[in-house]
């Protein structure tokens, strides 16, 4: 289906083309813009409202900056479809977080006017000040740097250490608060309170604008009334608010709040800023889905929904009649309900990703013991040391990815005191079209290495279930259950708990020739591959490891007593991951096989469907067959006699 954008849209393939464009064209460039992107997602998919919400600020920042000579760094990345269509990519867009195809993120080597990589939140501030103060010290005092960044990604402890760093330096930062009271779920917390206030405040609104404007005109006069117009704005914001503007107390210049739907208005506020010395914050107010009803109204929903008709705005789902099995991330939500319920001690906690993780569901039914804490990874990790210290067992779910912002609280905090938090490491592994700054590649290894650390992975909804009974039990230290994205294999999964010894990994099938060992949901690719090696006659056996730390030792000792070729598999980087765990055990007990370990390779992954990444790492059902059939008929060359 070929999508065609509008007709000013179509003129326009880079910002220079924008700008040739006339002030009063802007709005219709909007409309077409965000009609481009709504038409685009509802067949290819990808993230929506956070894009629709930012239209006008991006066309606005586009047509008053020199791009990409001054410089935009966006917060996340959700939010920049709009960028990358104005940016020479909207011919190439339909190939959007698809295999070989454009990121879905801004990504420095894909375009010069990507200025800064992002796919974690809180970092555009510290990027935009490096940038800054690096063009001021080259000298280039004419170049802009802004950083977009959303109320919700403000929560990050990053961005107030930016801000505390900014308001000491003098370089061209402006600041764009987005403010919309969502991240991909609604926002919490008293920086929420405060910005709502902000917005709210009647008193303030009133004489915000004329204010504004006389100041802004006196500061036209030269340097000393610049100062005096800094003193009498602060006190007038002050005295309005009832309170001291957070912004102004860090040494930033603070405009708004700004309607960020008129782009007009922007336009020109922009402009303005750009004159103004210093570090500088534009307040605006937006609306996240702006322009597609549905998405206003239900902005967690359609923060990423998939394929949908954009005239019904019905989601497209799975046509099969047959029962799906589970997501695992819903296994933990129902489990984590049905442990608490007999365990008083269980708390639930999560940065910011409640509907992602499914921990909403324990929210609604028991408020007072599960916490969104927003995006805050390092303070969720303490925060459960805290409540664990008080002998309560925290459940700690972050993605795998944003994990590795809180490594240091990990191992400070919770290993060294030998704290039984559960962290649940959910979309552990590759997970698919968000690529390389989501995919859950190193958990294994760097949580493998902390002293005091269980690290377990199911195989199975089962599983799950298991190993997050058992780590709620009488234990000591910490329990990491890593589980991947997506849909697990068992339909009928609710099971009566069974506690798991920790260290003791399963036979799935004996075998001859060589051992399959497997670590996680992965091990379901080796059972497909097995049934296909059935058919050759060829019957390897298949272990499932369950835990990485510690290892099942008895075993290996079998494994290696048994076989000579060892095969390992995994959804993990295999420097350092489990299959390195194999090789050490090997190495220290002087064993001698060859060993194949299959996983993640030394390299960054790109996006792509899941399924896609597992065949071009070459750890999925086909490819353990390959190594299998190699390893046990190798090829002989044949030789011609005469």
């Amino acid at each position: 289906m070929q999508i065609e954008p509008g007709a000013l849209l179509k003129q326009i393939n880079y910002p220079a083309d924008l700008r040739n464009r006339k002030e009063s064209e802007l709005e219709e460039v909007c409309k077409e813009l965000r009609q481009y992107i709504i038409d685009m997602v509802s067949v290819n998919g990808g993230h929506f409202a956070a894009s629709l919400g930012v239209v006008e600020l991006t066309v606005a920042l586009h047509y008053a900056l020199n791009t990409p000579y001054d410089q935009i760094i966006f917060d996340v990345g959700h939010q920049a479809y709009g960028h990358k269509i104005l940016t020479g990519r909207r011919d190439v867009f339909e190939t959007n977080r698809l295999l070989g195809g454009i990121s879905g993120f801004p990504k420095r080597e894909e375009s010069p006017y990507d200025a800064f990589g992002v796919g974690h939140s809180s970092t555009s501030i510290s990027a935009a000040l490096g940038m800054a103060v690096a063009s001021q010290y080259k000298g280039e005092t004419d170049r802009q740097h802004v950083a977009i960044i959303g109320d919700g990604a403000l929560t990050g402890g990053m961005a107030f250490e930016a801000l505390n760093h900014a308001g000491i330096e003098k370089s061209n930062l402006i600041v764009i608060l987005n403010d919309n009271c969502m991240s991909i779920d609604p926002n919490v917390g008293a920086l929420k309170e405060y910005l709502t206030s902000m917005t709210t405040s009647k008193t303030y609104n009133r004489f915000r604008d004329d204010v504004a404007a006389v100041l802004t005109k006196i500061s036209e006069i030269g340097p000393d009334a610049f100062g005096i117009v800094k003193k009498i704005e602060k006190a007038i914001k002050g005295s309005l608010l009832k309170n001291s503007n957070l912004f102004e107390s860090l040494n930033f210049r603070y405009f708004g709040p700004v309607d960020g739907h008129d782009v007009n208005k922007l336009v020109k506020t922009i402009e303005d800023l750009k004159h103004i010395p210093g570090p500088k914050l534009l307040h605006a107010v937006t609306i996240k889905g702006k322009g597609y009803a549905l998405a206003e109204k239900d902005q967690t929903k359609w923060h990423a929904p998939g394929l949908f008709d954009k005239i019904t705005g019905e989601i497209k789902k799975s046509t099969s009649d047959k029962p799906q099995p589970p997501k695992y991330q819903d296994v933990f939500g129902h489990t984590i309900v049905e442990l608490a319920e007999n365990n008083p001690k269980i708390m639930g906690i999560t940065p910011a990703m409640p509907s992602g993780s499914s921990l909403n569901i324990m929210m609604a039914e028991m408020p007072t013991r599960a916490f969104d804490v927003g995006i805050a990874e390092q303070h969720a990790v303490t925060f459960s040391a805290g409540l664990a210290t008080q002998d309560l067992v925290p459940f700690c779910n972050i993605y795998s990815s944003f994990m590795q912002r809180a490594y240091d609280q990990v191992i400070h905090d919770v290993a060294l005191q030998k704290l039984n938090v559960v962290f649940c490491l959910d979309r552990a592994g590759l997970v698919g079209a968000d690529g390389p700054t989501h995919h859950g590649a190193y958990d294994i290894a760097f949580m493998r290495c902390v002293p005091n650390m269980t690290v377990s992975s199911p195989m199975n909804e089962e599983e799950l279930r298991n190993l997050m009974y058992t780590a709620q039990l009488d234990k000591k230290g910490p329990f990491v259950i890593r589980y991947p994205r997506g849909n697990g294999v068992m339909v009928d999964w609710k099971k009566p708990f069974k506690e798991i010894p920790i260290g003791k990994g399963r036979k799935i099938c004996d075998g001859e020739g060589l051992a399959v060992l497997s670590f996680g949901h992965v091990g379901n690719e080796v059972v497909k591959a097995f049934k296909e090696l059935a058919e050759k006659g060829i019957h390897p056996a298949h272990y499932d490891l369950r835990f990485a730390k510690p290892l099942d030792e008895a075993m290996l000792h079998e494994v290696f007593k048994k076989f000579d070729k060892v095969i390992t598999i995994e959804d993990g980087t295999i420097t350092g991951g489990v299959g390195s765990a194999v090789l050490e055990f090997m190495s220290a007990n002087g064993y001698q096989a060859q060993v194949i370990r299959l996983g993640i390779p030394d390299q960054i992954v790109e996006q792509g469907e899941q399924k896609e990444l597992w065949q071009l790492c070459r750890y999925d059902a086909t490819a353990v067959v390959e190594e299998i059939v190699k390893l046990v008929k190798p090829i002989k060359a044949d030789f011609m006699v005469g």
